[in-house]
């Protein structure tokens, strides 16, 4: 049975990446930051304390990964977590890491 329901190795691959992609504490950051509300470029360099061109180079990974949405408004970009899927993944996560500690 197991054997039948095992996921295909490209799958794995890519819930791999999706796990490789949030490795990093300054996007793990930044996915928290934007399970809490939409925000723009700027904002998330002063909430991070990082610059806007950091908070861009982190949001490419998150994009290309998509996990992330960008939506451009004037001058700034505002990003969003693409879907609730991705909030549950962080939120999840999160509450395992603090019952251990």
């Amino acid at each position: 049975m197991v054997l039948s329901s095992l996921i295909e190795r490209t799958t794995a691959a890519d819930v791999a990446n999706v796990f490789r992609v949030l490795s990093d504490p300054t996007r793990v950051c930044i996915i928290h930051a934007l399970s809490l509300g939409e925000l723009c470029n700027g904002d998330l360099a002063a909430v991070l304390a990082i610059s806007e061109s950091a908070v861009s180079h982190q949001m490419r990974e998150l994009r290309l990964m998509k996990l992330v949405t960008a939506d451009k408004r004037g001058r700034h970009v505002y990003y969003r977590l693409t879907d609730a899927h991705i909030q549950h993944i962080f939120q999840d996560t999160l509450r395992h890491v603090q019952e251990d500690a």
